[in-house]
């Protein structure tokens, strides 16, 4: 079903997260254990994770702001 779907490519988002947190991966960064890096994986982990609970929080409001409408352009 589409929300069995869903809700598995959530969790393999957040699963990829939080692997990348574990491991330390920067990205494209190159900084080894950068903290800001981090707490992004563990952003990107609870986004994906209230994506399937139904939590929204102001910065998934802002993000659909910004996408959907022309705002600040």
């Amino acid at each position: 079903s589409l929300t069995r779907s869903r809700h598995s490519r959530h969790l393999g988002a957040c699963a990829a997260a939080l692997a990348r947190f574990n491991r330390g991966d920067t990205g494209d960064t190159g900084d080894s254990g950068d903290l800001a890096v981090a707490a992004e994986q563990l952003r990107v982990a609870r986004r994906e994770l209230g994506r399937i609970t139904g939590h929204v929080g102001a910065e998934d409001i802002l993000d659909v702001i910004f996408r959907d409408f022309c705002v600040g352009k």
